[in-house]
């Protein structure tokens, strides 16, 4: 089956087979990782977070003797992850089709749709890390994971106004890696919406100036209300109005859910792109 940009749900088979089956696997990690360690602190001697002795400011329940010492909050994760394999895996798929003509930006460059993949797949697993330890390299590996796929949707759009997509997945690499070694020397509070600042402006150049093909605006419509949303039940956690602290449905597990939902369809957006007529020698 095509895959229609109409309805990205109808994408071909194999893709759905090798990301969901990866994501199962991913989750059977998880699993197995609580089920082995559930009573077991293999965070002892690691360096604390600020905030693990005050119940890491979240409102879920802090388990100090487990591999998990937040539960919810560890495996709602994997939504992260979801999100990256399919992009993986698409990236892949359009990797082996050499006939690309009439097709948006983001197709004609497997390449940074694999890189953006991968920086959700280490966000899941970035965030993942922190919540099940509340470390302080914990802390240090989500912040700089949390940078890593808007820093790709930066260099995604710079390829889109100066085609050189080697030296922005260069970049891109060099620049989330400078966040992870700078992590400590610089507020997220001021960075990460910067970053977000930065691929908005892209964004409303790209459309003024006409770069490359119509898009589907319904996808990036979507994007600020699930990140509006996600922001909403973060900040009732956080001020512990939102559940009590041994349900499954945390704030932050729906931020979790609503911030990969938001990934996922910038990166939809980016693929509804097609040009008419096509351009074949872009």
């Amino acid at each position: 089956m095509p895959e229609n940009p109409d309805r990205p749900w109808q994408m071909p088979l194999p893709v759905h087979c090798w990301a969901l089956g990866l994501f199962a696997a991913a989750t059977l990690a998880v699993v197995a990782v609580f089920l082995l360690y559930q009573d077991v602190n293999v965070w002892e001697g690691w360096r604390e977070s600020a905030g693990l002795r005050k119940q890491g400011g979240y409102g879920e329940r802090i388990y100090l003797e487990s591999v998990y010492r937040t539960r919810a909050n560890t495996w709602s994760n994997l939504a992260y992850v979801l999100v990256g394999l399919y992009a993986i895996v698409l990236g892949m798929n359009d990797l082996r089709r050499k006939d690309r003509a009439g097709e948006g930006h983001l197709r004609r460059r497997p390449a940074l749709g694999i890189l953006y993949g991968v920086a959700c797949c280490y966000l899941g697993l970035g965030s993942g890390i922190f919540h099940a330890s509340l470390t302080h390299w914990g802390q240090q590996l989500d912040v700089a994971a949390m940078y890593s796929p808007v820093v790709v949707l930066i260099a995604l759009h710079l390829d889109r106004f100066l085609p050189a997509w080697p030296l922005w997945v260069a970049a891109a690499v060099v620049a989330c890696a400078l966040l992870y070694v700078y992590k400590w020397s610089m507020s997220s509070g001021t960075v990460l919406p910067a970053l977000i600042l930065t691929v908005g402006v892209l964004a409303v150049a790209d459309r003024l100036f006409r770069i490359g093909g119509r898009m589907q605006f319904r996808w990036m419509a979507a994007a600020p209300v699930c990140l509006v949303l996600a922001y909403v039940f973060r900040q009732l956690d956080i001020d512990r109005r939102f559940t009590g602290p041994d349900t499954w449905l945390q704030g932050h597990v729906l931020w979790h859910f609503l911030t990969a939902a938001t990934l996922a369809t910038v990166y939809l957006y980016h693929r509804s792109e097609r040009r008419t007529p096509p351009d074949a020698g872009a």
